[in-house]
């Protein structure tokens, strides 16, 4: 009883350090809101649109629109560059960027940090080990081995397979270890820390694969929309749908949580089952985007920060949803830019996203504590 005193005096004693950003005058709040969601509805339909008409080859306007509506373009090259190529890129790039930037939310709530990412919990790590892995038993299928070579055969379903188990064995690791967390900073120690080793064995095994196949772990880790077919959404929406319902559902409690575990058992809310359920969630969310797509960085750090500083407000009601919407154009417009109209290069996505991103989490450390007190 006396450790869990101390734990509860230490959360009010932070909370009267970095009390929660004041709320905006509700006039005013409602008037912004107002105007910010017809505003993202219409830059949601202008960023799909924009995505699946500009690239290498520029589609006219309205063949998009009528290809986008079912209806039959003007040339029927535009139909397959846009459905098969361009829509599934699109559609995967706003289901990662909404994934990754509420579950970056969720995870500064929950470990009161503002530079708490989705992959604070070894996720990203554990899909990585598992994608060195296969590269390694493909380079070992140059042996003859009737085992790589089955992995060969797999291709990118292999390479998304092992992404999945790798995140999902991490995930499992750190839950069983939760158990004896005493509070969310031992948890993100413990994560951290799972993070590091992981990316150790990964270089481990990258030394004994060929150089030219270790390669495509490369490629992989600079991330991409570009991969993702109609049978690969099939799998990445229901997955993602289901982590943002749990996200919705946990709208109280992550509220409760900003002034700390000790006030929100104060209100009544079972601390762990929910901080449970924030990383099962979190982490459901960040290693199916990171299977699909490879380590995404940024987004889920910068994404939460733009949201606050849009809506003026840290109440998870309205930010969750503003989060979701804003990670979804942000990674859209990065999908964008990664393909400069008029010329074949691909710039890695990685790169657009910490030229986005990077400014973002600057802004954030040099604005410090209005900017951040949501978070912390």
């Amino acid at each position: 009883m006396t450790l869990q005193a101390d734990r509860d005096q230490t959360d009010r004693d932070q909370a009267d350090r970095d009390p929660p950003a004041a709320p905006a005058r509700p006039g005013r709040g409602r008037a912004r809101r107002r105007l910010l969601w017809p505003a993202l509805a219409v830059a949601g339909l202008a960023g799909l649109v924009a995505a699946v008409a500009l690239g290498p080859v520029t589609v006219p306007p309205a063949d998009t629109v009528r290809v986008l509506v079912g209806a039959d373009p003007s040339d029927p090259r535009w139909e397959v560059v846009i459905g098969t190529v361009r829509l599934p890129r699109a559609l995967t790039a706003m289901l990662a960027g909404a994934a990754l930037g509420v579950a970056g939310l969720m995870m500064q709530t929950l470990f009161r940090n503002p530079l708490a990412d989705p992959y604070i919990l070894g996720v990203s790590s554990g899909a990585s080990l598992g994608v060195a892995v296969f590269v390694a038993a493909t380079s070992a299928a140059a042996f003859g081995g009737s085992f790589g070579s089955g992995l060969v055969g797999l291709g990118r379903i292999g390479a998304v397979g092992a992404a999945a188990a790798g995140a999902g064995a991490v995930l499992a690791l750190v839950l069983v270890l939760s158990r004896w967390a005493r509070s969310s900073v031992t948890l993100l120690i413990v994560g951290v820390m799972i993070g590091s080793v992981t990316t150790a064995v990964v270089s481990l095994v990258l030394v004994w694969t060929d150089p030219r196949v270790a390669q495509q772990f490369i490629v992989w880790g600079l991330g991409s929309f570009d991969a993702t077919n109609h049978d690969d959404l099939a799998v990445l929406v229901p997955v993602v749908v289901a982590g943002l319902l749990v996200a919705l559902l946990l709208i109280k409690p992550l509220n409760a949580m900003l002034l700390g575990e000790g006030y929100a058992r104060s209100m009544g809310v079972n601390v762990r089952r929910v901080r449970m359920l924030i990383m099962v969630s979190a982490a459901v969310l960040a290693g199916a985007v990171t299977a699909f797509c490879g380590p995404i960085g940024f987004i889920g750090i910068a994404i939460p920060h733009l949201a606050r500083s849009l809506l003026g407000t840290s109440n998870h009601r309205v930010l969750v949803p503003a989060t979701l919407v804003v990670g979804a154009l942000t990674a859209l417009a990065c999908s964008i830019a990664s393909h400069p109209m008029g010329t074949e290069t691909v710039i890695p996505l990685n790169v657009v996203t910490s030229l986005v991103g990077a400014p973002v989490v600057i802004g954030v450390l040099l604005r410090g504590r209005r900017t951040t007190a949501g978070a912390v």
